[in-house]
């Protein structure tokens, strides 16, 4: 079966004004509306494209985190996934569950569920809103040896070899890669589907496994460790300026240059 792996992260969703924690231990996610994260949409949206263009037979939707992530993976089966997974993880005292798990560890609990499902290719989005690491895709192809295709706005699928048109620096890049293969999601890939109430209910019936992290049997333990949270400074008020020279003036007095 050729079976697409998309991988899902809880986020606080990107309406929504992010607050830090009084004690700054992180982000004040206490009634705030949480969502699957943007770019990890626009992975599970081309996985279920590229079923319906008859490339693919099965999409999965994957999650590594807390028990209440299933609600994301509820949505993914929503928006047409055909099943989801959640390899479940327990709280770290003293740490935010978005800052629990570091890329490297999420990129070897994708690697053991690429062992179990055996997928013809992996979408993840580019990064996640939250820590913006853009680390745990390349990190699962460098695990996995499989080629990767990073910040994709245009996947095709044929055969054995993929097309991909990827965004850099200097404009647009069109690669070919071998599959099986990592990709990452581009938010010029795509622009998901709005999920119906019909759909909602219907992924209720939809199978979602849960999976500990502890049967993985992989290190947990942070290399990182997260001292502070600061909410970014107040923007001050700008100044007007005469001429070029009077900016270099007020520039050279702030220390700026």
């Amino acid at each position: 079966m050729r079976r697409i792996l998309v991988g899902i992260k809880r986020v606080v969703d990107y309406n929504v004004r992010v607050r830090v924690r009084a004690d700054g231990s992180g982000m004040a996610t206490d009634g705030v509306k949480m969502s699957i994260n943007p770019f990890d949409e626009i992975a599970l949206e081309e996985a279920l494209r590229i079923k319906e263009r008859g490339a693919a037979d099965e999409v999965v939707a994957a999650s590594i985190g807390p028990a209440d992530w299933q609600q994301q993976l509820r949505t993914a089966l929503a928006m047409g996934a055909d099943r989801a997974i959640l390899v479940e993880t327990k709280p770290v005292p003293g740490v935010p569950p978005e800052f629990a798990l570091e890329p490297l560890t999420v990129a070897r609990a994708f690697l053991a569920l690429i062992e179990r499902e055996q997928p013809i290719a992996v979408l993840v989005g580019k990064q996640a809103i939250d820590d913006d690491s853009s680390q745990t895709g390349p990190m699962l192809a460098a695990l996995w040896n499989r080629p990767q295709a990073t910040f994709a706005s245009k996947i095709e699928l044929a055969g054995a070899v993929a097309t991909v048109t990827r965004e850099v620096d200097a404009g647009l890049e069109t690669i070919e890669v071998d599959l099986p293969a990592v990709f990452t999601t581009e938010l010029r890939l795509n622009e998901p589907r709005y999920v119906k109430l019909p759909d909602i209910m219907k992924a209720k019936k939809k199978p979602l496994d849960v999976l500990p992290f502890a049967d993985l049997k992989l290190p947990g333990h942070s290399r990182l460790k997260a001292v502070k949270f600061e909410p970014p400074p107040q923007r001050q008020k700008g100044v007007i300026v005469k001429d070029a020279a009077e900016l270099v003036s007020a520039l050279k007095q702030k220390g700026l240059l």
